[in-house]
């Protein structure tokens, strides 16, 4: 099926006016496709990954060694989700995507350099790699966004940061939780 906008209605959790490539902390939370439980299980408190799941803290490191404007934080990978905060140092791209393209094509995607663009190309790794271990070429492994929230003070900072460390101690309760689900 085609998008329509006349009936496809998508809602962007983006700030509006934002621009995602400048500098600062930005805490992100993937979910799978269908919530599904893909990568480990949480026992006793702890996250036991699976090679899925290996996979996915595999492609982070690699997120902060390929590009030179990102800097990880704290992250956990759960069982159907993935938290992180993920600092950009180098915002400012120089060469916004418009500027390198024809002025007759219309700009896709997210801009270079941005949390979108980040976001993208980990997806994709890891769902190209977790596709081979399934043998399930095509299916999608992440669902189609991702929720992000700008970090705005070292409060929020402190906040989200134990939040993520405590995540595997409380994913009995966790809304993502299967028997949540």
């Amino acid at each position: 099926m085609t998008y329509n906008p006349e009936i496809h209605h998508r809602k962007s959790n983006r700030l509006p006016g934002y621009d995602y490539t400048q500098k600062g902390l930005y805490f992100v939370t993937l979910c799978t496709s269908g919530r599904e439980c893909l990568f480990g299980d949480v026992d006793n408190g702890q996250m036991i990954m699976n090679g899925m799941g290996k996979v996915v803290a595999k492609e982070w490191i690699k997120t902060g060694e390929i590009r030179a404007n990102v800097e990880l934080d704290e992250w956990v990978i759960m069982p159907n989700h993935f938290h992180a905060i993920v600092g950009i140092t180098d915002g400012v791209c120089p060469h916004r995507r418009g500027d390198l393209r024809s002025p007759l094509l219309a700009p896709t995607g997210p801009l270079s350099k941005s949390i979108g663009a980040i976001m993208a190309g980990f997806k994709s790794a890891v769902t190209r790699q977790v596709n081979v271990m399934r043998q399930t070429p095509g299916l999608p492994v992440w669902q189609r966004n991702y929720w992000d929230h700008v970090i705005r003070d070292e409060e929020d900072f402190n906040r989200i940061r134990e939040y993520i460390q405590t995540n595997p101690l409380r994913w009995e309760l966790d809304a993502l939780h299967r028997e949540s689900t």
